[in-house]
């Protein structure tokens, strides 16, 4: 049996294979009105295609936790009950294939109010559905990007309750899986790192102070979580940024992340899925096949908190590999699996694995 199609058991939850999706985000939900933020038969078809091909954890984009934590007006949302019903028929359909349904709570923060990458991914304004985004420190992410508004600590606080109910409503809609959002420059994100956070308060400077956001928001996600279930964090292990760049701060490291890591388990959480970059606009990131599975290695050996490794991982042997070297405890795909719905299929096949195969495909076995 490959390891890469044997379970993989995190509190009561048993996830079928360690194949598992990235969040992508999909920009076709409906961007004002009663159906702003509620999944389309776009997401349905798309979450559900990955499921009948034999992933084993189906992970939803970024979903956000309020209208303005959206990174673009088109994003999903998880702010109301209407947006639940709809989720609730994808988690359905996902189980009934034999995966487990994910979801990924977010909040863009200085990052939000931009268009769909296909309509450019610039800002947008009011005339465009857009608003006015917030953040830490009022930095703005690029040039051309509108200077955020500082949250006040109540502010802060308002934003950990939108992640409490955002979280609570996951559960309603049949989510297995809570992922908070920590990585990519987003909200949680920015908080982490002293190049977007130049707070004076007990939210920024120390580390302690700039990661205190990100253990309060996972307080607030576990306390309403079922305890048997797993939550999860993605983080970027770097921003990409040393002392010797044109910005002038240093960004947060990977030394940062293992200590991190070490506070987010303390803090409840089962398992830390390993990105890395997007806080800076013009970070210099070095790219190749796999390029970021070191920084979950290091968080595997160093710790004992498990982790998924991301980017870059398109090869069956490839993956096998990341999870037989132990380099991480499972592997997510984004890209690849945009390209081939069925990629698990495919891979068990040429590595002589099982996966939940439909009925209704069973002639093409």
């Amino acid at each position: 049996m490959s390891v890469l199609f044997e379970p993989c058991t995190l509190r009561s939850l048993v996830i079928p294979n360690r194949v598992w999706m990235a969040p992508m985000c999909q920009y076709s939900a409906e961007a004002v009105g009663p159906n702003a933020g509620v999944a389309t038969d776009w997401h349905f078809a798309h979450l559900a295609a990955r499921a009948a091909g034999g992933t084993g954890l189906i992970l939803t984009e970024a979903t956000a936790v309020s209208p303005e934590g959206r990174i673009s007006p088109a994003d999903l949302g998880i702010w109301n009950d209407t947006q639940v019903a709809a989720l609730r028929r994808i988690t359905a359909f996902v189980k009934g294939q034999g995966s487990v349904a994910g979801i990924q709570l977010a909040h863009a923060g200085r990052k939000a109010s931009t268009a769909a990458p296909w309509l450019g991914g610039g800002p947008v304004g009011p005339d465009e559905h857009g608003w006015q985004p917030v953040a830490p420190s009022p930095l703005p992410f690029d040039e051309g990007h509108p200077v955020p508004h500082e949250l006040t600590v109540d502010e802060i606080h308002g934003v950990v309750d939108q992640f409490r109910e955002a979280a609570r409503r996951a559960v309603d809609a049949g989510f297995e899986v809570a992922e908070v959002h920590g990585a990519h420059g987003y909200l949680v994100g920015q908080f982490l790192s002293p190049h977007s956070n130049r707070r004076t308060d007990r939210y920024g400077g120390s580390f302690d102070n700039r990661v205190r956001f990100a253990l309060q928001v996972v307080d607030a996600v576990r306390e309403v979580w079922p305890e048997d279930l797993p939550v999860f964090f993605r983080i970027s292990a770097t921003d990409w940024l040393t002392e010797n760049d044109e910005d002038d701060r240093e960004g947060w490291t990977v030394d940062e992340t293992v200590r991190l890591a070490k506070e987010l388990q303390a803090h409840g959480v089962d398992l830390l899925d390993v990105s890395s970059g997007g806080n800076a606009a013009n970070a210099r990131i070095t790219t190749g096949p796999g390029y970021q599975v070191p920084f979950a290695a290091r968080v595997r050996e160093e710790t004992s908190l498990p982790v998924a490794a991301v980017g870059l991982i398109t090869e069956p042997q490839q993956a096998e590999k990341i999870v037989a070297d132990g380099q991480a405890d499972a592997v997510l795909l984004g890209r690849e699996l945009l390209r081939s719905p069925s990629w698990a299929q495919h891979a068990a096949r040429e590595l002589g694995g099982e996966v939940h195969k439909p009925a209704q495909y069973l002639r093409a076995v």
